[in-house]
């Protein structure tokens, strides 16, 4: 009775969503995306798949040969078209479920590319053989129109198998007159836990479905020369996934889909530089596509330990936090305050129900990583965000007793963990644990002083070295957000900071292309030279830059050097990936003119926009103004600047003071006013409370 209730609903759904809705004007955020930003070479491991926003769902090409998403901008032969990726992640990639391959005539004739176009919710693309297919996605729900030349036995090859770098794992289906239905487990990314992803394809036309192997199979359209394929997903069950199929055109529901990306992307307006705000959009685009919508519109979800439940919100998976937590989703808080909520109750969710700091073996979709899920509730907490911290104390005891100091950069993050612990506990009357967990993190300057505080050993610009992970020694000494006060005095006080915080930029000893430090170029806010990182933030974004070290922990004889953030498919420094958003997401902030001080407090250092006025819908109809006063493309340097007419002498702002709505002027200038910024800093202090 329960699947015939969903299959009503969804029809009644479907004929209300399947309405046609107005264009988007040419100038609109969807329209200015370029979706094959970062889609060739080992640059940013994006794709130009058709997407809806935080939906796991991507219909796209899978190349020969391919990159961590399945497709590289250059090649010409195409193996087919994919369901679902990780955008930008690491590992060499993951999901590409569901291989779908059109062909005429021939099974094993190759698909050459003869043309393609692709935008926000949609991907369009014509072989040479005469096949033409049109994808589009709206929420859980694709469609995919095929055209074939006549006179032709034309059909399809489907590998329930496929995957990218991510193992497969098992699957079932079920073949029907004119469908297929079933699940697939595959390994998440770095093929650490599992997902599952059920799904339901249906063809319009009249077929013949034959198998060719354990999990393949060939499915016949006879000579027709226009088929319909539509395929639903869903975390839950094939009821769940039979329910999201959508019976609009291939128009319908890229209309429907490029509407809500537009809704989504509009939350900024940016106004400056044509070329700029193209690049800016399409960046804005990246940093939208996850986590993940897992829960159906009947309130039903699949927990992390694999158990179905019920809620009243929207749940969210497939984290990246390791990666975002320092952009990403410190972005989202401000402009997606609703969605917001429930990204953090989802986060809170993981703890109840067994988090891993990679992934469970019953993931409701795929996903990365959760170190530093701690900071971020910590972070959501303190602007405002509901956690029920009683709830998951339990929990987060037993996950900071796992944290690894054994190597010297897990014992800087590790640290930054348990301070983030011992500000919940406060938060919530245990002030003894608060303490116990407070003089753990206080050891942080242990751990530092052994590796980190002599910069004159042969081995600190080198990758690895001493265990590291990721990055050098010089990169991740600086790793220290939550005391930086207490790092300027481990330094030996301000002016040996400054001189190795100089040395350290001077050099090109930052790395761009990976996340470990890419809070550094902020780290002067804290001192008597604010200006150098107005200066850092600027050359960053969108100037031309050095850098010798590289995502696949090496350093390269011959440095990049270029502007880091263009917008073209081999944009980013060689073998840097976009994870999920978090490289767009920090070009994002710099280009609005603040980020984050330290995810875990609600403050913003300024920077000068990348734009002459960036205004933010907030909560409640109101709006955060950013306007530059003698602006131009290169002027980085803050002159003077007001909060709401008054003057504003500090340089750094609140979460509140941008939801609140109100208006930031920034005056620019060439040179730097170096008296501007130096009084009422903030810096953060592992005693502040």
């Amino acid at each position: 009775m329960k699947y015939c209730f969903l299959l009503l609903s969804a029809f009644f759904s479907l004929t209300i969503s399947a309405q046609s809705k107005k264009p988007a004007a040419s100038n609109s955020p969807a329209q200015m995306v370029n979706v094959f930003l970062g889609s060739s070479g080992d640059h940013g491991q994006m794709s130009p798949a058709a997407s809806y926003p935080f939906s796991m769902l991507s219909i796209g090409p899978q190349t020969y040969p391919n990159l961590h998403m399945g497709y590289e901008h250059k090649a010409k032969r195409f193996l087919g078209f994919t369901h679902n990726r990780f955008e930008g992640v690491g590992c060499q990639g993951s999901g590409g479920n569901i291989l779908i391959k059109p062909f005429s005539g021939d099974v094993k004739q190759e698909l050459i590319k003869a043309k393609e176009a692709a935008g926000t919710g949609y991907y369009s693309v014509s072989f040479t053989n005469g096949i033409k297919a049109d994808l589009a996605v709206e929420k859980n729900s694709g469609v995919e129109e095929y055209q074939f030349p006549a006179n032709n036995i034309n059909g399809f090859y489907i590998d329930l198998s496929h995957t990218l770098a991510n193992r497969f794992v098992a699957e079932e289906h079920t073949v029907n007159a004119n469908s297929i239905t079933g699940w697939i487990d595959s390994r998440t990314t770095c093929n650490v836990g599992t997902y599952r992803v059920y799904y339901t394809i249906h063809f319009d036309e009249l077929v013949n479905i034959t198998t060719d192997g354990d999990h393949q199979l060939i499915v016949f359209t006879g000579k027709a020369t226009q088929v319909h394929l539509r395929i639903g997903l869903s975390s839950v069950d094939i009821a769940h996934a039979t329910a999201a199929i959508n019976k609009g055109s291939y128009s319908q529901l890229k209309a429907n889909s490029t509407a809500a990306w537009n809704n989504v992307l509009s939350t900024i307006k940016v106004q400056g530089d044509p070329e700029r705000v193209k690049l800016f959009y399409s960046l804005l685009y990246r940093t939208v596509q996850s986590p993940y919508v897992v829960s159906e519109t009947d309130g039903s979800y699949r927990a992390t330990n694999g158990e179905l439940k019920h809620t009243d919100r929207k749940v969210y998976n497939g984290w990246a936090i390791w990666d975002n937590y320092r952009t990403q989703l410190p972005l989202l808080s401000i402009l997606y305050t609703d969605r917001y909520q429930d990204i953090t109750t989802s986060i809170a969710s993981l703890y109840a129900n067994g988090k891993k700091d990679y992934a469970t073996q019953h993931e409701p979709s795929n996903t990365v990583r959760t170190e530093h899920a701690m900071v971020v509730l910590l972070d959501a907490y303190r602007k405002g965000y509901k956690v029920d911290f009683d709830k998951i104390a339990d929990s987060l005891i037993a996950d900071a007793g796992r944290l690894d100091f054994s190597h010297p950069d897990k014992a800087l993050e590790s640290s930054y963990d348990v301070w983030a612990l011992s500000q919940i506990m406060a938060a919530t009357g245990k002030k003894e644990l608060s303490a116990n967990y407070l003089q753990k993190a206080a050891d942080w300057k242990k751990y530092w002083d052994k590796d980190f505080k002599d910069i004159h050993k042969s081995d600190v610009d080198r990758m690895q070295a001493r265990g590291l992970y990721q990055g050098t020694i010089w990169q991740y000494r600086w790793f220290v957000p939550f005391d930086l006060k207490g790092l300027m005095d481990a330094t030996g006080g301000e002016k040996e900071y400054l001189s190795q915080l100089d040395y350290f930029f001077d050099n090109d000893l930052y790395n761009h292309a990976n996340e470990p430090d890419i809070q550094v170029p902020l780290m002067y806010n804290m001192t008597s030279q604010p200006w150098k990182s107005q200066a850092l933030m600027h050359k960053y974004a969108a100037d031309t830059v050095v850098q010798y070290y590289f995502n696949d922990n090496s350093r390269g004889i011959d440095p990049f050097i270029d502007v880091i953030y263009r917008n073209a498919p081999d944009t980013y420094i060689r073998t840097m990936d976009d994870d999920a958003g978090a490289m767009s997401a920090w070009y994002v902030f710099s280009a609005c003119g603040f980020s984050p001080a330290c995810v875990g407090w609600p403050v913003y250092y300024l920077n000068v926009p990348l734009f002459k006025e960036v205004q933010i819908a907030c909560a409640n109809s109101k709006y955060f103004t950013v306007k530059v006063e003698n602006f131009s493309n290169t002027r980085r340097y803050i002159q003077s600047a007001t909060l709401n007419g008054k003057p504003l002498k500090r340089n750094w702002i609140t979460q509140q003071d941008i939801v609140n709505g109100g208006t930031l002027v920034i005056k620019s200038g060439d040179t730097p006013v170096k008296n501007w910024g130096v009084k009422d800093q903030w810096v953060s202090d592992i005693n502040m409370k």
